[in-house]
């Protein structure tokens, strides 16, 4: 009858031989890459409850860990600290120094990615804060493995209890106190992150409207426009509308052809051309975008192409004064009949 501990051999050596404190680390850091990719599960708020901790807690215990392998002094029984031949740090410091840690590392990661191509988002923010992680858990789990067993840091409960005569202690209640003060701080700052995490329109809620076009790569571009149109024939544009509502919103956007003159700092509109009006139900935190092929009639020169977005429903009469937003580029349009003449 084969023996109750033989599925322990179906696991590899150096995952049964690793410290259970960095085999934790590791198990965190793929359940929240889990809840932040897993389609069904990044919606939930098991996202909230395993980000938190990864952000402000696991990174730097990981950092830590792979800095000072060894254990902290111990304690013995008649209250004498063994400093042995070592230095270590004992597990309140090491908490401490993690919290720190984490978050001034994951402030540096922010940085650096704002500076890359993939930017300030949540994937890559999470992918770069595990991949850190791992590599300190590495480094740590080897340079514990190079200690004597006697010396090495390890998460063991027992041990951790003092006894009788230490918890009554002048050192022990100060221990105890700082503890206490350190869980404190960490359950108002949980709290506080998850209320703003969690909250809806906790941030500036704004709606936009932008013209994209697309350049020789193929790529949309915020530049480079085509302003030289030709009447009856159609020149694409790419529109788009951004939702940071905090909720899904329906919009409409106005699409017009307006000849306008400008005196002392005025613009008056002489002749609109409707063009195209679009309704889009935006996701919250979404971007909205369609092609616009502007076929105009109107010709003339320094014609004003306008894009007017609307939250719900439009006006009879829209106007860039009535818009929510308003976008405009200035297009020349000319009569292909006079061309050919």
């Amino acid at each position: 009858m084969p023996s109750d501990t033989d599925w322990r051999s179906l696991v590899p050596r150096s995952v049964r031989t690793a410290p259970a404190d960095l085999l934790a680390v590791v198990v965190a850091v793929v359940l929240t890459c889990g809840a932040v990719t897993v389609p069904g599960v990044r919606d939930t708020p098991l996202r909230v409850v395993l980000g938190l901790p990864f952000v402000l807690f696991v990174p730097g215990y990981a950092v830590i860990a792979a800095l000072f392998p060894e254990s902290g002094p111990s304690v013995a029984a008649n209250g004498d600290a063994d400093t042995g031949d070592w230095t270590g740090i004992d597990g309140i410091e090491r908490v401490a120094l993690s919290f720190g840690t984490s978050i001034a590392l994951v402030s540096a990661l922010g940085l650096l990615l704002n500076f890359t191509p993939w930017g300030l988002r949540l994937v890559p923010i999470v992918v770069s804060i595990g991949l850190l992680t791992v590599a300190a858990v590495v480094v740590a789990s080897r340079r514990r493995a190079a200690l004597p067993e006697s010396e090495r840091f390890g998460v063991t409960v027992r041990s951790s209890l003092p006894d009788g005569q230490a918890l009554f202690s002048s050192d022990s209640r100060t221990d105890a106190a700082f503890a206490v003060v350190l869980i404190l701080c960490l359950a108002v700052a949980v709290g506080v992150g998850g209320y703003v995490v969690a909250a809806p329109g906790s941030g500036e809620s704004f709606s936009e409207v932008y013209v994209l076009t697309e350049n020789q790569s193929g790529q949309l571009t915020a530049e480079d426009y085509p302003t030289e149109l030709t009447a009856g024939e159609p020149t694409p544009f790419t529109i788009a509308v951004g939702n940071h509502e905090g909720t899904q919103t329906d919009y409409v956007v106005v699409s017009q052809l307006q000849r306008v003159r400008v005196a002392n700092n005025t613009t008056t509109v002489l002749e609109r051309e409707s063009l195209t009006r679009y309704r889009p139900s935006v996701e919250a935190d979404s971007t909205w975008r369609t092609e616009h092929a502007v076929t105009p009639t109107m010709t003339g020169d320094r014609l004003r192409l306008t894009y007017l977005l609307y939250e719900g429903t439009a006006p009879a009469e829209p106007t860039a004064e009535n818009a929510a937003q308003a976008v405009h580029l200035w297009v020349n349009v000319t009569d292909p009949s006079s061309e050919s003449s």
